[in-house]
């Protein structure tokens, strides 16, 4: 997938690109990057990107050319572009499996009170809300779309680490535990230590629905479940 952003700061980008997982998708030729600094399409003496809202009000609004001239310049009308905005879509991990199947995404990092209408209307494909409530910067929004979308791509993660992750399926993820065996006196659940493939299998369900039910509960969905299965379960319900 080749992944462009474009943006008013790239060096809060560079780094999410040189590091961890996805430093290993982009050395692995799995990921592709750009990061564009729209402020250099702005023709003034002062590279100016922003100015007051019509109409009037608190803030200043991105300014249409320089974003213009930039998309443009990457032939963003035909290519999927993306805009991390409050007022957008929800976003979800079906959402960001969809995503992942693109050859290609642009991502527009808005910034103040946003962008000007004309640029939405004229390129912008997903404008997407990642929750709600409102943060400063587009960067931050768009590098969390990013990170859900690009570990989707097949060969930058194992299946069998994706399968039984929280929202896929029904269920939140169980509790994972690592050595040592006690900490601070706290012990790893006996069952994990057992060797046991069913009943570990079962704990974990068991757990998944219980994180499910008190944490989410709108996520539950018994369709998912078999009879067998419904029954052992049915107590902890």
């Amino acid at each position: 997938m080749k992944i462009r952003v474009l943006t008013l700061f790239p060096q809060m980008m560079e780094g999410f690109f040189k590091s961890s997982i996805m430093k290993r998708a982009v050395e692995a030729g799995i990921v592709e990057y750009e990061l564009i600094d729209f402020r250099q399409y702005a023709t003034d003496r002062h590279r100016t990107c922003d100015d007051v809202p019509y109409g009037g009000g608190a803030g200043m609004v991105l300014k249409p050319e320089p974003l213009g001239k930039a998309l443009d310049a990457i032939g963003a009308l035909d290519r999927r572009v993306v805009f991390a905005t409050p007022s957008g879509k929800k976003f979800t991990q079906d959402y960001a499996r969809e995503l992942s199947r693109e050859d290609e995404l642009v991502f527009i990092c808005g910034h103040y009170e946003g962008l000007d209408q004309r640029i939405i209307d004229r390129y912008v494909d997903d404008e997407i809300c990642i929750g709600d409530y409102v943060i400063s910067s587009g960067e931050v929004a768009t590098l969390v779309i990013i990170d859900a979308v690009f570990r989707l791509i097949d060969g930058v993660i194992s299946p069998d680490s994706l399968s039984e992750e929280s929202f896929t399926g029904p269920y939140l993820e169980y509790p994972q535990y690592t050595r040592p065996e006690v900490y601070e006196g706290m012990g790893v659940p006996e069952v994990l230590l057992s060797g046991h493939h069913a009943n570990i299998a079962l704990w974990r369900l068991k757990k998944r629905l219980e994180k499910t039910l008190s944490n989410r509960p709108e996520l539950y969905d018994e369709s998912f479940l078999d009879d067998k299965t419904k029954a052992k379960l049915k107590k902890i319900k």
